[in-house]
Order: C-alpha cells, then structure tokens, then sequence
C-alpha cells in the first residue's frame, strides 16, 4: 500500500536535492516512460497540487516496484503548514516560538510566560496558534502585527477576536483601517506573565511607514521586515521608495546599532532554505549581521538608496488586494485568500 506523507514528518534538511517535473497529463496512461529517470533505491514522494492526482501517480508508481509515498493535501497544504519551533527559554520559566511557514517563507512568533501568551505576526492559519497555546495550558492576552502586512493575509486580528486579547498595530499602518485596534508605539512596555516585551518603534519600512520591533526578555529581537538574516526589508510597496530610505538607513544604521548585538534576531520571513537552522528555525546573533548581512554594511549613502530603490524583487502577487484585507476594506473568503497569497514572500531587498 503506498504511503501519505504528512508535512510534519518532512523534515528541512531532507527535503529532495532532486527532483522530477512532469506534467499530470502525460503520465494519464502510465508511469513506464519516465521509469529510466526515477531512482530505484530512494524513497519517491509525489506531489500535486491537492492530492489526488498525486495518490493515482504514486499507485502506478508502487505498481513498478518503488518505494512510495504521496504528500497528504498537495502543495495548498504545504503553503499553509506552521512548523513551531521553540526558539529559546526566557528568564523566568517562559519559551518563545518560532511557527515556520516553509512553503512561504512566513515566521510568525508565540511568547508563553506563566500561562499567558503573546502572538506575533500570525498567518490566516489562526486555528494552528489557538490549538498551540491550549495545548500548551496557556491563555492568548496580546496579540502584535509589526506592521501591516502586504505579502500574506494576517491572522492577528481574528485571533484577538476570537480569544478576546487585546490586538495591537502601529498606527502610522492603521490610518485606513476599518476596525479598533490598540496603538503600537515606541516606549511601550507590554508584560506576558512574568516577560517583558519591550517596544521599539523603529518607523523604517519593510513595507511600511509604521514598521516596528520587539526586544523580548532583553534576549531576543523581532525585527519584523526591516531586518532579514541575509537582507534587509524593501520600502517600496506603498510607492514611497525614495521618502523612506533614508527612515530605512537610520533604523539598521543608527537605531539598531544602539541595540545589544548579542540579541538573537528573529525576522518575520526568510527567503531561501539556505537561512534555515539545523534544527528548521530562522535566527542569528545582531552581531554576526552587523558582520555578514552585505545591506548592513554600505557605507555611501549613495550606494545604499540605489542598493534599496533600484534592487527590487518584482512585487508581491495581489498586494494591494492584500493590503486592503489587513486593513478590514475588502473580506475575501477562504478560496480568494489562498489565490492572493500564491508565490513566495517578496519582502527583501536583494
């Protein structure tokens, strides 16, 4: 009988260095051409984009003999599955956790402190953090977007909802938002048991004016998308490139210098696997970026404007569409949703 694989059991480092792309059509009336280019002594997974094709190519697979498996719930559930990671303990008894969208490239964070716990920069997946934090005997009380995101759908707002925390967003992001929302500014100190969450508005964009960071238990830093583990974040997707340089170069250059760099960086998204940890998660030391990250370390100022308004990744796929559904304009539903999120994140410079 041939095998489901199920996301949780494909682990980073094994993900396949080789790979087969066939079109499903040309395999409608069997397997034997393309027998010569499968290896016989590896396990084979086969993937589509729902499933089912995937289950009826892998059965003619385990026909010839072949030791196979199919990807339970095709590519639309490896985009939408959040790997947690505990990422480090804090001070007094907490934990925070890394959720690792692999198929997009999203991080999203869980700071759990003596029952209570703080979510960052959740994904549309909201149902994985609540079951998350039940499972782990603790209580949703504030929940951060660090800004307003413009490559996938939030979840924060629907998880303040539904848990009733106190959701939290910068209001430079917030100036055409529907709905209410506690204003994240700089200076504000938020407590999650016995943890601190210091707040530091750092308005230099990712992709926003409002952009903002988080230092935690005086340990870690969520950088959201000003500062990537081999980038820096683009200023670009509300057509204001040029204005927000230089608010960009003053946050990683001034105010984060001010920083300690043996904070552990924890973005919110990574672009290549290559930034992966051993163990799956997405972090480095502020020090080792100040040493290896190339956007931290362009002197000419010159340099750095052409390096950030004229080295950018096509944008986002329906980002505007994106944008006005975080601001609470437009409600798509969940089908709309998926389609708007399709392609990887585009939140660097490169």
């Amino acid at each position: 009988m041939i095998k489901n694989s199920k996301l949780n059991n494909i682990y980073w480092t094994s993900i396949p260095k080789k790979y087969l792309n066939v079109p499903y059509f040309e395999l409608l009336d069997g397997v034997e051409g393309i027998l010569g280019q499968v290896p016989s002594d590896k396990e084979i997974l086969v993937v589509c984009a729902k499933e089912g094709s995937s289950i009826m190519i892998a059965d003619m697979l385990f026909e010839e003999g072949l030791d196979v498996a199919y990807l339970k719930g095709g590519m639309k559930a490896w985009s939408e599955h959040l790997e947690p990671i505990k990422v480090g303990n804090l001070k007094d008894g907490g934990e925070i956790y890394q959720f690792v969208r692999i198929g997009k490239g999203c991080l999203s964070y869980m700071v759990v402190s003596n029952g209570e716990a703080a979510i960052i920069d959740a994904t549309r997946m909201t149902d994985i953090y609540t079951k998350f934090a039940e499972d782990i005997n603790a209580t949703i009380i504030h929940v951060f977007d660090t800004h307003l995101h413009a490559d996938h759908i939030s979840g924060g707002r629907a998880i303040a909802e539904k848990t009733n925390a106190t959701y939290w967003l910068p209001p430079k992001d917030a100036i055409e938002v529907t709905y209410e929302y506690q204003p994240l500014e700089g200076g504000i100190d938020v407590t999650i048991g016995n943890t601190t969450i210091n707040i530091h508005a750092l308005y230099s964009p990712g992709h926003t004016i409002g952009s903002t960071s988080f230092v935690v238990d005086e340990k870690f830093l969520l950088s959201g998308d000003i500062l990537f583990i081999d980038s820096i974040g683009r200023p670009d997707l509300a057509g204001k490139a040029e204005d927000w340089v230089t608010d960009l170069r003053e946050s990683l250059y001034k105010r984060y210098r001010k920083l300690s760099e043996e904070l552990i960086v924890l973005p919110a998204h990574f672009m290549i696997i290559d930034e992966l940890n051993e163990d799956g998660s997405v972090s480095k030391k502020l020090g080792t970026l100040f040493e290896q990250n190339h956007g931290l370390n362009i002197e000419d100022e010159n340099e750095f404007r052409k390096l950030v308004t004229e080295n950018l990744p096509p944008q986002p796929n329906s980002y505007q569409e994106i944008r006005e559904t975080n601001m609470g304009k437009i409600s798509p539903d969940e089908e709309k949703q998926r389609e708007m999120e399709i392609g990887p994140n585009r939140c660097a410079v490169r």
